[in-house]
């Protein structure tokens, strides 16, 4: 696991940090003089104007979760919190730019693999701030709220203070519940941010079509009651109404029984799960949270549950948690809960 460089115990992080950024704003400016003030072999000048002109398609100002940013330039050395935003990046091509990762859900997708592995992990959970500031990065994409923890002196004002660009994914915004067009439009900012607009159509395109061809093979269909079983055992951590997972069953031709949950993720009773008798349990898979079978055997373990329709006949579909998030998981997951829910439209 990479730990990052020492410190001098005279010199914060912070204070490193800046530093840092400093010189290397010397030695860019330097280098742009130095370029400005040097004839070419016809013996003709480059001004200063064309040697800080804009590269195409810049500046970008995105307002990320209220935090407005102008971006000169792509960032060139990133560090992503939590597997989602990773695994965008490197759909899109941005090996390059990252220079850090950290949390992983699941196991990564078979062709990110590579590339995911190639990448530093700067911890099992979420960095600390000095671990975040030793890589250097120039900006840092989270997945969940917990990236940007005030708490553990990771707040955006943080990162912003030590001269850090900081990105959220649009999920945890907390304004209004979850679609796949807030995949398709996360992707595309991705895009714009780092100068890559075309490889974010094209990806949204394909994800798309995948969404699009499953909810068509279920669009007849009769919603089937599908109720999610993050973890718990005294009460059950369920997605709410507000999380993609609601989204992502309606198009598989089923209904979340917790839509009515004002919440991305929230806990339910035990006995509203029985009250609303769902016919398919959707098993949220990921590390830290208990295995898959030690989650199927607590369900059918339990006395209360016998009559739960999706209890008694054991209907179970097990999902990634990164494949119910805004990422590009998302689109594959319409399809494995369509063909879970409606096996007869798939044969």
């Amino acid at each position: 696991m990479y730990n990052g460089m020492s410190h001098s115990p005279q010199v914060s992080p912070l204070r490193r940090a800046r530093t840092l950024r400093a010189t290397a704003a010397a030695a860019a400016l330097a280098a742009v003089l130095l370029t400005a003030g040097c004839g070419s072999s016809g013996g003709t000048t480059r001004g200063p104007e064309a040697a800080a002109a804009p590269l195409e398609g810049f500046p970008v100002t995105v307002d990320n979760c209220g935090v407005k940013t102008t971006y000169e330039e792509p960032p060139a050395r990133v560090v992503t919190v939590h597997q989602h935003p990773a695994e965008l990046m490197l759909a899109l091509g941005l090996r390059s730019r990252m220079v850090g990762t950290a949390f992983p859900d699941s196991a990564v997708l078979p062709e990110l693999k590579q590339d995911f592995e190639a990448v530093p992990e700067l911890a099992e959970r979420e960095p600390s701030f000095e671990t975040v500031l030793d890589a250097e990065p120039d900006l840092v994409y989270g997945g969940y709220g917990s990236a940007f923890d005030e708490k553990e002196g990771r707040s955006r004002e943080a990162f912003a203070g030590a001269g850090i660009n900081t990105y959220l994914n649009r999920e945890y915004c907390g304004k209004k519940q979850v679609t796949m067009e807030d995949t398709y439009e996360e992707i595309r900012t991705i895009g714009r941010i780092f100068g890559v607009p075309g490889r974010a159509e094209e990806l949204v395109s394909g994800l798309r079509g995948d969404v699009d061809r499953a909810a068509s093979a279920v669009g007849d269909e009769p919603e089937v009651p599908v109720f999610v079983y993050d973890s718990g055992d005294k009460s059950a951590f369920t997605a709410g109404g507000k999380s993609l997972g609601t989204e992502l069953i309606r198009l598989a031709g089923g209904r979340n029984v917790f839509a009515d949950l004002d919440d991305v993720f929230g806990d339910v009773s035990w006995e509203q799960v029985v009250d609303r008798r769902p016919e398919v349990i959707a098993i949220y898979d990921y590390a830290g949270a208990g295995s898959v079978g030690q989650k199927k055997k607590f369900l059918l373990s339990q006395p209360a549950l016998a009559d739960v329709p999706a209890v008694k006949n054991e209907r179970f579909v097990v999902l990634p948690l990164t494949a119910t998030l805004v990422g590009i998981r998302s689109a594959y997951a319409v399809g494995d809960l369509a063909g879970a829910l409606h096996p007869g439209s798939f044969r």
